[in-house]
């Protein structure tokens, strides 16, 4: 799955950036809103907790809106995006997901001592679906926190977003034999830990997402009463069929095309109305010299 903008929507949206940076404030709102969920959903993937995510996207729209008059049109704007977002996630001080550096080994272990036959007598609240579904997704973003931050980068933009490999060197500032390094040995850690451990890329793996759930409720992983990550019965309901479609990919495909089929995040209403607050305050000064 691709997340680069169809050609009309990128003439589209370059358009509106040339308009944004001679001061208009309706083209502002539409580059920005244009961008946030590619930028939100990198950062979910990088950092894993959702108000960490938003807190993230938050400082990278400003620095976009603040830099706007400084983007020459020499790459795609949503390059340019993408590179300002991985500069400053890579500088970000460790979030509460990589406070305690997580490695495969120790996550297989985890995975092995949180099996229980048990969950589903255990009754909660909530949409049994939605449960499978916060407990898949918060899952396998946890394998990401598993690898160095270049490497995870990497990953995120080569196989889950699937950049090409020219527009992501240029991304992250690299050289062609670096990025390929970093991405080879991050598909390789993720496809191999998957292929041992988990259920969904391998069935004859134990490990099944309806028996993690108790385990995850337990050690306060999952809070049923508010789920970060699962977003509507009929998604997760659906995700049956994705994955026998998954199962059908070559073996080394499935993970990557796992993380494609999490359900689309969305942001929070404070961010939403903070974004607002952002295109309806942010002074012309900001927005002007179309020389730059």
């Amino acid at each position: 799955m691709n997340e680069s903008p169809r050609p009309d929507t990128a003439q589209t949206l370059e358009h509106q950036v040339t308009k944004a940076r001679a001061g208009d404030r309706d083209a502002l709102e539409f580059v920005v809103r244009a961008v946030q969920k590619d930028v939100y959903n990198l950062a979910l993937r990088f950092l894993w907790h959702p108000q960490d995510a938003e807190d993230a996207t938050q400082e990278i729209l400003i620095r976009i809106v603040t830099g706007l008059s400084g983007f020459r049109g020499e790459s795609e704007f949503l390059t340019w995006v993408y590179r300002v977002a991985c500069n400053r996630l890579l500088t970000l001080r460790k979030k509460r997901m990589e406070q305690k550096p997580l490695s495969f080994e120790e996550f297989g272990e985890d995975l092995i001592r949180g099996l229980s036959g048990d969950s589903l007598s255990v009754q909660y609240d909530v949409d049994e679906r939605l449960m499978l579904e916060e407990v898949r997704i918060g899952c396998t973003l946890a394998m990401l926190l598993c690898l160095d931050r270049d490497q995870r980068l990497a990953y995120i933009l080569g196989e889950i977003v699937e950049i090409d490999h020219s527009r992501a060197v240029e991304v992250l500032g690299t050289s062609p034999a670096a990025y390929r390094k970093r991405l080879s040995r991050a598909r390789s850690s993720i496809v191999s830990f998957m292929r041992s451990h988990c259920g969904l890329v391998n069935p004859a793996n134990p490990c099944r997402c309806r028996l993690r759930i108790k385990a995850a409720v337990d050690l306060g992983r999952i809070d049923p009463a508010n789920l970060l990550f699962a977003s509507t019965k009929e998604h997760a309901g659906q995700f049956r069929l994705v994955l026998s479609e998954i199962r059908r990919l070559q073996d080394a495909r499935r993970a990557a095309a796992l993380y494609q089929s999490h359900s689309e995040a969305q942001l929070s209403e404070s961010f939403v109305s903070w974004l607002r607050r952002l295109t309806d305050e942010t002074p012309d000064a900001r927005l002007g010299d179309s020389s730059a």
